[in-house]
């Protein structure tokens, strides 16, 4: 049993023709009237009653069409909804705290000017739940600060990720060259949660060095950091992309670029997986979006 003799006989039964049936099907009456024989041999027996015109459906024809009819239909449907979801989507990303509110916000408010169908769904997390979530195939695509070579990710570099020094307005450190770590360990911190990739590197220089320091407020928004900092509380620690323009009117902001390294962000894929068509205009958004901003393409190494 074929799928163009189900076609045939499904479309005969509706249209109550054999000769309509092939016109509608583009093909010649022969041509159906052999399909509907073919079904008719295979299940032992008859299908249609030819005495009478319009030509009528027997009981097992009549059943055999209410079995195949949604199946024919269903079948036929899915080059539709093929095209559909490669349109469509759905776009699944996942990216770090601090790039979502900044950099992927430009992304997406592109990429939805563009491709306004699309369902795009964003999820966030650690660094290190970012790239589980590659891994595991729950997203597409992540969006994280550089990552060591693996031979389970893609990895592309599409900008830069600078660590900066946050102080309130007219902070003492801001009145001298910052030479050193130990200069910024001596103020209160107020730094983004446990786990998180900057606060990570930053406490992990501070061992190395021997130094004591306090936190007095964590936070899981750098937005929310840069307000506690404002208001005198501490100085923090975070990345040059999270620091808007209006932010240097309450902030003072330090390059730590000559302390802590400066590294490639950009898109994790995992290895070998097909990227669907909506998933790869999302990359190809992103890249216009990030790459003419980005600097030099230095090495991926953390």
């Amino acid at each position: 049993m074929e799928l163009r003799e189900l076609r045939s006989f499904c479309t005969a039964a509706k249209l109550r023709s054999i000769s309509k049936a092939a016109e509608q099907l583009g093909v010649g009456q022969p041509t159906v009237t052999t399909h509907v024989k073919k079904l008719e041999d295979e299940l032992g027996t008859v299908l249609f009653d030819r005495i009478k015109r319009p030509i009528q459906l027997t009981l097992a024809g009549a059943r055999l069409a209410e079995l195949a009819a949604p199946l024919v239909d269903g079948i036929e449907a899915l080059g539709a909804m093929t095209s559909l979801a490669e349109e469509e989507g759905p776009v699944a990303v996942a990216s770090t705290h601090d790039i979502i509110p900044h950099t992927l916000l430009r992304v997406v408010r592109a990429f939805l000017a563009r491709y306004p169908h699309v369902h795009l769904r964003i999820r966030s997390g650690l660094r290190s739940e970012v790239l589980h979530m590659v891994a595991e195939g729950e997203v597409d695509i992540g969006i994280v600060p550089g990552i060591e070579r693996d031979v389970e990710f893609d990895f592309q570099g599409l900008f830069g990720y600078e660590r900066v020094l946050i102080t309130p307005p007219n902070h003492p450190l801001l009145a001298e060259p910052l030479q050193s770590l130990d200069q910024i360990a001596e103020w209160p911190l107020i730094l983004m949660g446990r786990r998180t990739y900057t606060r990570g590197m930053l406490e992990e220089a501070f061992r190395r060095r021997g130094l004591s320091y306090e936190i007095v407020v964590e936070l899981d928004s750098m937005d929310m950091i840069k307000r506690y900092v404002a208001l005198g509380m501490g100085v923090s620690v975070g990345p040059r992309l999270a620091i808007d323009p209006e932010d240097h009117h309450e902030l003072g902001v330090v390059s730590l670029a000559n302390l802590l390294p400066v590294e490639q962000a950009g898109m994790v894929t995992l290895r070998g997986r097909t990227v669907s068509t909506p998933a790869q205009n999302f990359i190809d958004v992103m890249k216009d979006t990030l790459a003419p901003a980005a600097p030099g393409r230095g090495p991926n190494g953390v």
